[in-house]
């Protein structure tokens, strides 16, 4: 079983690191659903673990603009020179098909490993979706079988892993105590998951910067080391 730990810190690299995760997913804003993290913490992160840098511009759906997709192949190139093993990128047409645009991404990481997001879950088909990316080149891709959680959507993911060469990485609600089940269920062997904890310092009455209605204390999450280096030690026969 391999494990792929989604971080956003130097720390949280350091954390996957000695917990013996397979990769590092690096990311900035988790609770945006992760975003494009910044080209110094790409460098700092390539000098302590295996780095595959999600390049997502913005927040919400996989629409892109020109705009957007210039942006996405620039931060490609620059995960690339700071010495990323891989970039985890994705985009949609408007019909949900997997966008054209997609192309000039797996161009940009010139060999680099390459990561199809959870874009595919929310594709007019993922079936469809995953011969497309096949046909493009990439690597991976990450899904939870169009569900919440890898478990729900075990059905589909076990489907996709046996459909072409792309090798397909679970995601969604994957944990220590279900990491086995998950893994039974879907018979795939790479499991992505982003345990956190809250680490906030914040006191009551202080201002948040958080979303509305997230309580202080809460506007700022860490890595979880007792979660991941578990998850990084489950064996499975």
């Amino acid at each position: 079983m391999r494990v792929e730990i989604s971080v956003e810190s130097v720390e949280g690299v350091r954390v996957a690191a000695r917990a013996g995760a397979a990769r590092v997913e690096l990311c900035a804003g988790l609770s945006d659903g992760g975003l494009t993290p910044s080209a110094a913490l790409i460098e700092a992160a390539t000098s302590l673990a295996e780095v595959h840098v999600l390049v997502r511009p913005r927040p919400g759906d996989f629409h892109y603009s020109r705009d957007e997709v210039d942006l996405v192949v620039r931060d490609i190139a620059v995960a690339r020179r700071s010495g990323a093993a891989g970039v985890v990128v994705g985009a949609l047409a408007a019909d949900g098909t997997v966008a054209d645009d997609c192309a000039r991404f797996v161009d940009a990481a010139e060999g680099l490993e390459t990561t199809f997001h959870r874009a595919i879950d929310v594709s007019a088909d993922s079936r469809r979706a995953l011969d497309r990316l096949a046909d493009l080149g990439f690597t991976r891709v990450l899904t939870s079988g169009r569900r919440r959680s890898a478990l729900d959507g075990a059905p589909l993911i076990r489907d996709l892993a046996t459909q072409t060469s792309v090798t397909v990485m679970a995601c969604g609600g994957v944990r220590v105590a279900n990491a086995a089940l998950v893994i039974a269920a879907t018979r795939v062997d790479d499991l992505h998951a982003a345990p956190r904890r809250p680490a906030g310092t914040a006191r009551a009455g202080d201002v948040s910067f958080a979303g509305a209605g997230v309580p202080p204390g809460y506007d700022h999450f860490e890595t979880d080391p007792d979660e991941v280096a578990a998850l990084c030690a489950v064996r499975i026969a």
